[in-house]
């Protein structure tokens, strides 16, 4: 055996000889290997390294250099795997990168070439234009690979009607194990037999797997009856009953036979009109026994939520809403969907469910959904069962993943599932339910804490015993996520001897140097090797200025991350997060490769030390601090609060550079720049000036600075006359408000300053304006932490007695008022003010609704860009309200802008924060040349005007036009 500086020597070689010969990237260090060491299951197997190929001579390259050096090679996606398929001790190739394109869309042909790391939203957005659709619709397709599904055979919903990724993969380029490329598609028995004469792999493999086919017949025949929604072992079954297909025949195999590099893929019409049913009923088994009359009447997909998921729901900040469009309080929902050429063709089906629901006694009411705005917060509810569950565990509990997708005829269902649930009622494991009603498929995934060992022996006690509940009723142990780790030691016991042996003969044929993904199907180590939980230290103390102990300390915060890739969605899939992730699509810049990366440093012995690491800070280095992790992620990752904590142990390890220094000193530059203005504002221009600030200071040149006012709001708070206030309303008659102003209202933009304050007085409220202190929001997202204590703590204490009055404070900047309510509790322990602050346009929508403010008509369109902190910590719907009141108002979905404070700032970002904006934002204002932009934040409207020459305005701008003229 080798030693460890035998192996790390031998891996060093490697590396040089793949950055050597490779286009794409190649990574050995130690962070890149932990970043994916793990996946969205519950196993950690650190790889050799990573590349990032950049097109099929890359992978083949990379496989053969890797055959002969003897390393195993491992294909990989999203990384979403939950049975542990994608990790392994091999050299990953993670096609997601770079490898993503759709080579070629045929709408007359229906069907579509990609490239592996391709995202199934992605591509059904380019087929959707033409009425088409790929369509296996897993719940992971805004970042879910079709090279993934194509290893695991993965489904969705909707299966029942289309079938599985097998059913529509037409053919494969693929990379053998000894690094050649080879077509696989259907051909005829000549082809076959004038393939198999060639003395190659390839040759080999044509000429022998029919024999092993013929080999296995009779263990094929004994389970003709197996229950068809299948996702594990080797597709025999379909070379015994059809043509000879190789492509389908590698569909499932999870990357240990072939590596695919591209893949034509069939499409199918999309349906033109869709109308749910939501049925409603008081237990799971009453839901359960709707399911025949759903299938009798023709529903596409029929999904169950239990009461265990609902709950989750009901008690969701992100999900409570969602129970507007529901009857009463049921402990079980059904969801069915009905497709048609017309609209009134869906309905007729839907309601022929209704109606014989009603007719049979299922289920105490139903609700009908058929435009976007009904079915959006439905499907959202349908598919929120993951995240919700993930999100539940306490402590060191979590939702794991090993009994999730078996599946049973739907006739059995009821029958199974009361059976599963008292497995799990006899080991004391508490699990929600829900899934594919349609398919007999329900996911199942127990809480438990695998860092305990009785939990271990537990874990594999129940997975046996669910295995063969579910082959009594004919059923599959796997149904949708494939074998890996988790199933791959059942496989003997769920296919017999005949058919695994010929499956590990397959596997010889294909990979007689064990190279390819080995231990995955067949000769797989035990389910309770490699798991990850066990393996992490206890973690060692270390003092944080931010209050993390709610989940256990630093480590704890970062430990959340349950790596299920909701922040690996591309910039089409819609929401914020991860700003930087899609624009690199590199795992490391995302928010889950970042978490990993923390759990690593703080999984040292000396975690203080691990924290001042150069390359973690390269991995923190895009994160742009936007909390869209803190609202999108299930799990609700603070990477923001994070990094800013992180840096704080940089600096006081490394010292605190210049820039940051700057930065962290906004509110005092900004003051000075205001009284030297317009002097300042001559200096911010191109010229020397600004060539010295790059140099010395990394602000890089091209970036606009802020101009500053000399007539600030300061100055003329200070004598600025009294506002008159609407008709019946007498001055301060809403009592008390406090004012922030903040240093951008203050000093470069005091119109929004001014608006609001007139707008308040005007609708009975009595302004005090707070102008001393800084909310310390400078300090934070440069992890000045000491000083943001102390500036923070001062402006509490300012803030205080007003609070406890109850007067409301308010600011019109995003990111000032969303410190007090989130980073002030989290950094000083106090939670004082907290409560009171919010927006100004909080009032002033309370004003417009009870009509004390009857604003004129504003402009005929306006577009509306929230502030990322808002519609993290906040909400838009208050500014949304605003404009509203105003204008037919468009709500951008076009994520950050990229400017993120001071990283728009910066020398080495700028080119990133720019790409950033260009993806959604600036050719979404670009599209509408007439409409008024709108934008809260400072930061998005200093980039909109960079990034489009437009001139974004606050919304209590527009409404101070609209009410005063």
């Amino acid at each position: 055996m080798r030693n460890e500086a035998t192996t790390r020597a031998a891996a060093s070689e490697l590396a040089t000889e793949l950055a050597r010969n490779l286009d794409g990237n190649v990574r050995f260090d130690d962070y890149s290997r932990h970043l994916y060491s793990t996946d969205a299951s519950m196993y950690r197997v650190r790889p050799l390294g990573v590349v990032f190929p950049r097109h099929a001579e890359d992978v083949a390259t990379t496989v053969r250099l890797c055959a002969q050096a003897g390393v195993a090679v491992l294909p990989r996606g999203a990384g979403t795997s939950h049975c542990g398929q994608t990790v392994g001790e091999a050299v990953v190739l993670d096609f997601s990168r770079h490898m993503n394109r759709i080579l070629e869309l045929d709408p007359d042909r229906r069907v579509a070439r990609v490239q592996p790391g391709l995202v199934q939203d992605e591509l059904n957005l380019a087929a959707g234009a033409h009425g088409l659709f790929f369509a296996p619709d897993t719940s992971t397709s805004n970042r879910a690979t079709l090279g993934g599904m194509i290893g695991n055979n993965s489904c969705g919903s909707r299966s029942a009607r289309y079938g599985m990724t097998i059913d529509h993969v037409e053919g494969l380029e693929v990379v053998l194990s000894d690094g050649n490329p080879v077509r696989l598609g259907e051909i005829s028995e000549s082809d076959r037999l004038t393939r198999s004469t060639s003395d190659t792999l390839e040759g080999r493999i044509h000429r022998r797997l029919p024999e092993i086919v013929d080999s296995a017949r009779p263990g094929l025949a004994e389970q003709s009856q197996q229950f068809w929604r299948r996702a594990g072992g080797y597709r025999l079954d379909r070379l015994a009953e059809g043509p000879f297909d190789l492509a389908k025949f590698v569909v499932g195999a999870e990357g240990t036979l072939v590596t695919v590099t591209e893949a034509l893929v069939r499409l199918i019409p999309k349906p033109k009109a869709t109308v749910m049913v939501v049925g409603h009923f008081d237990s799971t088994a009453a839901c359960i026994a709707g399911t025949d009359a759903a299938m009798r009447t023709g529903a596409a997909g029929i999904e169950m939520v239990d009461n265990f998921i609902l709950d989750l729901a009901r008690r969701s900040p992100q999900h409570a809403h969602l129970f507007d469009a529901l009857d009463g309080d049921p402990r079980a929902l059904m969801f069915a969907e009905f497709y048609g050429d017309t609209i009134e063709e869906a309905r007729a089906g839907a309601e022929e469910l209704v109606a014989t629901w009603r007719t049979e006694g299922h289920g105490y009411a139903t609700r009908l959904a058929a435009t976007d705005a009904e079915l959006a917060p439905l499907r959202a509810l349908r598919k929120s069962g993951l995240g919700l569950l993930m999100a539940a565990g306490r402590s060191t509990e979590r939702s794991v993943a090993f009994v999730e997708d078996t599946a049973v005829p739907p006739e059995h269902l009821a029958e199974y599932t009361a059976k599963f649930a008292q497995i799990l009622d006899d080991h004391g494991l508490r699990a929600g339910f829900y899934g594919h009603a349609s398919a007999g498929c329900l996911h199942v995934r127990p809480f438990m804490d695998l860092t305990r060992p009785d939990q271990v022996a537990t874990m594999r006690a129940v997975a046996e015993e669910v295995c063969d509940l579910a082959l009594s009723y004919g059923g599959v142990n796997s149904s949708e996520h494939g074998d890996g780790y988790a199933r791959s030691e059942f496989n003997r016991k769920i296919f017999g001897d005949t058919v695994y042996e010929a499956m590990r003969e397959v596997k010889a044929l294909f990979d007689p140097e064990g190279i390819m993904n080995p231990g995955k199907i067949v000769d797989a180590p035990p389910m309770t090797d490699n798991l990850r939980e066990p393996t992490i230290p206890v973690a060692a103390s270390l003092d944080t200025h931010f209050d993390f102990t709610r989940y256990g300390g630093m480590r704890g915060e970062a430990e959340r991350c349950q790596r299920i890739g909701a922040c690996r969605k591309p910039e089409t899939s819609g929401g914020a997060m991860c700003p930087s992730f899609m624009a690199t699509r590199d795992e490391e810049h995302s928010t889950r490769g970042r978490a990993n990366a923390l759990v690593l440093a703080l999984s040292e012995p000396d975690p203080r030390a691990a924290l001042g690491d150069e390359r973690l800070k390269e991995v923190l280095d895009l994160c742009l601090e936007c909390k869209a992790c803190q609202h999108e992620c299930p799990m609700s990752v603070d990477m923001a609060t994070l990094k800013s904590e992180a840096l704080a142990h940089h600096h006081a390890q490394h010292g605190t550079d210049l820039r940051s220094r700057v930065f962290g000193a906004t509110r005092q530059l900004y003051r000075l720049g205001a009284m030297a203005a317009p002097l300042t504002n001559l200096l911010a221009r191109p010229g020397p000036v600004r060539a010295l600030m790059q140099k010395v200071v990394g602000i890089d040149g091209r970036r606009p600075l802020p101009s500053f006012r000399r007539n600030d709001l300061l100055r003329w708070n200070r004598s600025r006359p009294a506002t008159p206030t609407a008709a019946g309303v007498t001055p301060g008659e809403r009592g008390e408000v406090v004012f922030l102003a903040d240093s951008f209202t203050s000093h470069t933009e005091p119109d929004i300053g001014r608006a609001a304050i007139r707008l308040l007085e005007h609708a009975g409220w009595r302004v005090r304006v707070e102008s001393g202190v800084c909310c310390a929001r400078p300090q934070i997202s440069k992890g000045l932490l000491p000083r943001a204590e102390e500036v923070a703590g001062k402006l509490v204490s300012t803030l205080v007695p007003e609070a406890e009055r109850g007067v409301r404070i308010v600011g019109c900047e995003p990111s000032c008022v969303s410190t007090l309510r989130d980073e002030h509790p989290k950094l000083l322990g106090d939670s004082r003010v907290a409560g009171s602050a919010g927006l100004v346009e909080d009032l002033l929508a309370e004003a417009l609704d009870d009509g004390t403010l009857t604003p004129r008509r504003g402009p005929e369109k306006v577009l509306f860009h929230g502030h990322c902190h808002q519609k993290a910590v906040l909400g838009t719907a208050s500014s949304a309200r605003v404009l509203r009141s105003l204008s037919e108002v468009e709500v951008l979905d076009a994520g950050c802008c990229g400017m993120a404070g001071s990283f728009g700032f910066e020398t080495e970002h700028y080119e990133m924060s720019m790409t950033i904006g260009g993806q959604r934002l600036f050719p979404a204002i670009e599209d509408a040349p007439e409409a008024t932009v709108a934008a809260t934040g400072v930061s998005c409207r200093q980039q909109v005007a960079h990034g489009t020459g437009r001139q974004a305005r606050h919304p209590v701008e527009l409404l101070h036009d609209a009410v005063f003229g």
